[in-house]
């Protein structure tokens, strides 16, 4: 796979590798990511036009939430549950829950792009500043929620303070993220190339 430099940013692009042409490179920055789409020449005025509508933005900020609120909850689930049997403080595992949640955070945004044929460092520079801001801000806000509910306090992951807390924090997640996403993907700051 060839990665691309976007002409607007400078960065790595892994949406310019449908581009068969010079000048579909130039006008066809977002083409989607999937191997068996084909991208098509388009003007300037067309750029980023199944991004335009509010509906489409709004199931692409969806989708986009949606899959780094699955690397999240994956690595919080582990860190709140180990913090919470070993008798940890509620700071230290919140801390041990939001390492774990980057951690699987961005391993669930890079595998795709990996698959794809970058390199694990080429993959990182392309969407490490979209998702590190968006896992923090979805962090935040399931770790807010978890504390105050009793999640993170609980005597033990049988506790239904423990799966209340938990459930809790999913939606605020998603709840706090979605409109960061929704910025992140006007600005071009994050990728839709998962």
């Amino acid at each position: 796979m060839t990665t691309h430099t976007h002409p607007n940013t400078g960065k790595a692009d892994c949406c310019f590798t449908h581009a068969t042409h010079k000048e579909d490179v130039q006008t066809a920055p977002t083409a989607s990511c999937h191997r068996d789409e084909v991208s098509k020449p388009s003007t300037a005025a067309h750029e980023h036009s199944h991004h335009a509508s509010s509906g489409s933005m709004a199931s692409l900020t969806t989708s986009a939430t949606l899959h780094c609120l699955t690397g999240c909850a994956i690595g919080e689930f582990v860190g709140l549950a180990i913090g919470v049997s070993l008798g940890l403080s509620p700071w230290a595992t919140m801390a041990l829950a939001t390492a774990l949640g980057f951690a699987s955070g961005y391993s669930l945004g890079l595998w795709p792009l990996v698959k794809r044929g970058m390199s694990w460092g080429a993959a990182f520079k392309t969407l490490w500043l979209g998702e590190t801001i968006s896992i923090a801000v979805m962090e935040f806000a399931m770790n807010f929620t978890d504390y105050h509910v009793g999640g993170v306090t609980a005597g033990s992951i049988l506790a239904p303070a423990f799966w209340l807390g938990f459930a809790s924090a999913i939606p605020a997640g998603f709840a706090a993220a979605w409109p960061v996403n929704w910025w992140l993907l006007k600005r071009s700051i994050k990728k839709p190339c998962h």
